[in-house]
């Protein structure tokens, strides 16, 4: 039939059709279980695998740290007494976190009488916002100015910078209060409250300008180290720390820095705090420094040197261990002037009096006659003429090369001397003669046996490497010119291109006095310390004897006899070996000198060494070691002994 035959053909094409779509049909369930596959692979990989990295990421997004500097370690002297210190600095401070909802109600009325006004020009909602919190700090720093009758006005932009940067901080309103102003602020402002007397510490020096040079200074640090305080990667807030940036604070800052506490808070999408805190540490306070200094000794030197009105250093040295027990240098400053931070008009006080430099390590000056005791080390060591020969007669002048030297400027005339009256009376003839049967290049390997043709190594941040021990060799490369004649004679009494530091000169006088060749100082205190051992010096038992009955003369009856003679200079029972020099330096007002005095004691066992170096300040000036220099070393041996 007809319409049968029509159904079995219909049938037959759908028949065929749904064959022609089965494979579009299997590829289209192919790419659905595909993508469910890829989807669920997905799924589970964030949740298995990756789902500690998410956690972080949360966990950083919704946590802050806050990291507290430790208060720094103390430095002592030698004794135990307390040179630097930590006192409390006592602050207002306002924790803006817990204002939220005044800030938003301030926001709100500021806002609503901004609109009231009709006003089409209005400032914008982030600039009612600073409004709004400006004036809720206002509030609460006038409830301070009532309690201390202050007339305090809020930093706007202080704030501003401080809410957007530093939030969970909290924020100062008033710095550094007086003990009376902390004492009512304790009494009158509620436990529980925004409002908040915050203490930290800040550097204290109870000797104020004693050792100003040597104990050094320290600075507000921002960056201060986490050390090992967890949660690295989240956002942090430190407060303030200290950095030393000069003397022992610098150089043993690392010793002297607390370890860092903190704080770790949970807070919400607009970053207030919620607590309780998740974690929390205290801050530990740095270790101590306990230095070779004695602050007896220190101020004995400082105020001799104060009463000579002059640019001067004195530094004393224990013979037998090289450790500091003075390093005086004037001018200086008080070290309180920077705590917690130095004004401009105190820094410009220190640069204005040339104050800033540590004379002791930095001042560099020709040593004078005190460098006639290594002339006659060499001399002797040598053997180029021996302790009772005598070298020549001083008539109180002579000629070398085109030049007439004098002795004593003139007024020597000392006849035939031995060493020890040489170095008592300090006779330039003498030396003059020494320094050219020595040559200048066997004088310079002397003084660099001494170390006085380096720095000595002690640990200050300033010690300058321009002292210079002149070489024929070095005036030919540095100045292309030759070397005279006339340039030994003033090396040979420590004159001409000659420079040392009072520092090298007390290592110079503890090295003679122990009878060996090097010193190296130290500022750290070590009571177990044995006696430095190096090079000996070579001398024969009469040379060395010789040598030191002259030193001894020099304090008795020759340059510096007014320690012996003056009733308020003399020290019984105490020999004291010393030398003294006066050096002439150039400048552009004319030439001025340079009182030098260096000294040990006892001259039989020494103990201690002294190097003095005062400069004069009028050209033309009397200026001399004996009178000038010699006192103030003589003040601390009197404290010594």
């Amino acid at each position: 039939m007809p319409g049968n035959n029509n159904l079995a053909d219909r049938s037959g094409n759908l028949l065929e059709s749904h064959k022609s779509y089965q494979p579009r049909l299997i590829f289209f369930y192919f790419v659905i279980a595909v993508c469910t596959v890829v989807v669920i692979g997905g799924l589970a990989r964030r949740q298995l695998f990756m789902s500690d990295i998410y956690h972080e990421q949360e966990r950083t997004q919704n946590q802050r740290r806050i990291l507290v500097p430790g208060p720094r370690g103390n430095i002592y002297d030698r004794e135990g007494r307390l040179l630097v210190g930590n006192r409390p600095r006592f602050a207002v401070v306002l924790y803006l976190d817990e204002l939220r909802q005044e800030f938003r109600r301030e926001f709100i009325r500021v806002r609503t009488n901004y609109r009231a006004t009709g006003d089409r020009d209005l400032p914008s909602s982030g600039q009612m916002e600073e409004i709004a919190r400006a004036s809720v700090v206002q509030r609460y720093l006038d409830t301070i100015n009532g309690i201390l009758r202050r007339r305090e006005r809020v930093d706007s932009p202080s704030l501003k910078r401080h809410f957007t940067r530093q939030l969970l901080l909290p924020y100062t309103l008033i710095d550094d209060l007086e003990p009376d102003e902390y004492a009512r602020l304790v009494e009158q402002l509620p436990v529980r409250s925004p409002l908040q007397l915050y203490t930290s510490s800040t550097r204290y020096y109870p000797y104020a300008s004693a050792a100003a040079h040597t104990l050094g200074y320290v600075s507000i640090n921002p960056d201060i180290e986490a050390d090992d305080f967890p949660g690295e990667g989240l956002k942090t807030f430190k407060m303030k720390g200290t950095l030393g940036r000069d003397g022992l604070e610098k150089i043993f800052d690392t010793q002297l820095q607390g370890e860092t506490g903190g704080t770790i808070y949970r807070v919400d999408p607009s970053g207030y705090r919620i607590n309780p805190p998740l974690e929390s540490r205290r801050p530990v306070q740095g270790k101590n420094l306990v230095t070779s200094l004695d602050i007896d000794l220190q101020l004995a030197a400082e105020a001799e040197l104060a009463k000579t009105e002059n640019a001067g250093a004195a530094v004393a040295l224990d013979v037998r261990t090289g450790e500091v027990l003075t390093l005086a240098s004037k001018p200086d400053y008080d070290l309180n002037e920077f705590s917690p931070r130095l004004s401009h008009a105190a820094a410009a006080d220190i640069e204005t009096r040339k104050a800033w430099t540590n004379l002791g390590v930095s001042g560099v000056f020709p040593p004078g006659s005190t460098f006639k005791i290594l002339t006659a080390i060499a001399m002797l060591d040598h053997h180029i003429a021996g302790p009772d020969d005598v070298l020549t007669e001083c008539t109180g002048t002579v000629r070398i090369g085109n030049r007439i030297f004098y002795c004593d400027n003139g007024r020597g005339v000392h006849g035939d001397v031995l060493l020890r009256e040489a170095i008592a009376k300090s006779c330039d003839i003498y030396f003059y003669e020494a320094g050219a049967r020595i040559t200048p290049d066997v004088l310079a390997a002397e003084a660099g046996r001494f170390g006085l043709d380096r720095p000595t190594g002690i640990e200050l941040p300033n010690e300058t490497k321009r002292m210079l021990i002149p070489t024929t060799a070095w005036k030919q490369r540095e100045r292309d010119e030759k070397w005279f004649p006339g340039d030994t004679a003033n090396m040979a009494i420590g004159q001409g291109f000659i420079g040392v530091t009072p520092l090298q000169m007390a290592c110079f006088a503890a090295s003679v006095a122990r009878n060996e060749t090097i010193t190296k100082p130290t500022l750290v205190h070590n009571p177990d310390a044995p006696t430095q051992r190096t090079e000996p010096i070579g001398l024969t038992p009469d040379q060395r004897t010789a040598l030191i009955e002259g030193m001894v003369g020099t304090t008795t009856f020759g340059t510096a006899d007014i320690l012996s003679t003056l009733p308020s200079l003399r020290i019984p029972d105490v020999r004291i070996a010393g030398k003294t020099g006066t050096a002439q330096v150039r400048t552009g007002a004319g030439t001025i000198n340079i009182a030098w005095f260096i000294c040990f004691a006892p001259a039989e066992r020494p103990e201690i060494a002294v190097a003095v170096a005062v400069q004069g300040d009028t050209p033309g000036e009397t200026y001399g070691g004996g009178r000038n220099a010699g006192p103030i070393a003589q003040a601390v041996l009197k404290k010594y002994f």
